[in-house]
């Protein structure tokens, strides 16, 4: 068993092994839309529909979001993997030309792209060393039907990215999707 100097090493270790699902979460508080790649997403409460996510103080769209006062949560599959890069990538254009996206009636930017996606009023926050935990209830969105869940899942593990896979026998496992590929989002 390996030993950590610190906590923090001891932490970073821990959730370097810790899978979590994909999100990304657009919002535009009147200046122009910004969208970033979240692995932090949970949910809160059914009732009512509640969620929370972590934001990076290192992100150039953290700011954005916290002047929102509502975003969108889009939780990614597979097919949206190039998404996912996309909202991870510093500096990259991610509302630019070939990039699927409308504004809701409400005037917050969707993916069109993404099946699973919500509407969320910010109700809270809170401000921590290094990133700001928000709290959201869900306020309109729709849902994939999907057939097989676990066929279409995207996976954030090691720092890199995961789909799950299905075995002749029944049994599910990650496959990684990119052998080179370590994303630059922690």
């Amino acid at each position: 068993m390996p030993e950590h100097h610190t906590v923090a090493e001891a932490f970073r270790e821990a959730f370097r092994c810790h899978p979590a699902g994909v999100a990304v979460i657009t919002a535009d508080p009147g200046d122009q839309p910004v969208a970033m790649t979240v692995s932090s997403l949970i949910s809160v409460s059914a009732s009512p529909p509640t969620i929370a996510f972590s934001l990076s103080a290192r992100s150039r769209s953290t700011a954005t979001v916290l002047q929102a006062e509502t975003v969108v949560v889009h939780m990614l599959r597979y097919p949206d993997l190039e998404l996912a890069r996309l909202g991870a990538t510093p500096g990259a254009d991610r509302f630019g030309p070939g990039i699927a996206w409308t504004r809701l009636p409400t005037g917050e930017p969707r993916y069109t792209n993404v099946s699973t996606w919500f509407r969320a009023r910010i109700s809270g926050t809170l401000a921590v060393e290094g990133a700001t935990l928000v709290a959201a209830e869900l306020l309109e969105g729709a849902t994939a039907d999907l057939a097989a869940p676990e066929r279409e899942s995207l996976v954030y593990l090691d720092r890199r990215w995961h789909r799950l896979r299905e075995d002749s026998s029944g049994v599910a496992s990650l496959a990684l999707l990119d052998e080179e590929y370590r994303d630059v989002f922690r």
